[in-house]
């Protein structure tokens, strides 16, 4: 398992489905990251499209990175 990057990066919300509970969120550098509505740090389930965000990039299922920790700016 590859190590935690715990770097902290800012991005926006790029795409959410609520009924989902999955989303996406862009970092500044372009990268594209998903994440599940548990990974919002507020634990309120839900975010919206477009909300500047703070996260951290996590090994996530599959092996693919996820952002976690989100946090609305």
């Amino acid at each position: 398992m590859p190590a935690v990057h715990r770097k902290v990066l800012t991005g926006v919300v790029e795409a959410f489905d609520e009924a989902r509970g999955l989303g996406t969120v862009r970092a500044d550098d372009g990268a594209a990251l998903g994440f599940h509505c548990t990974a919002i740090a507020d634990g309120s389930r839900a975010i919206a499209e477009g909300t500047p965000v703070r996260f951290v990039v996590v090994p996530g299922h599959l092996g693919q990175w996820e952002a976690a920790d989100i946090v609305p700016l």
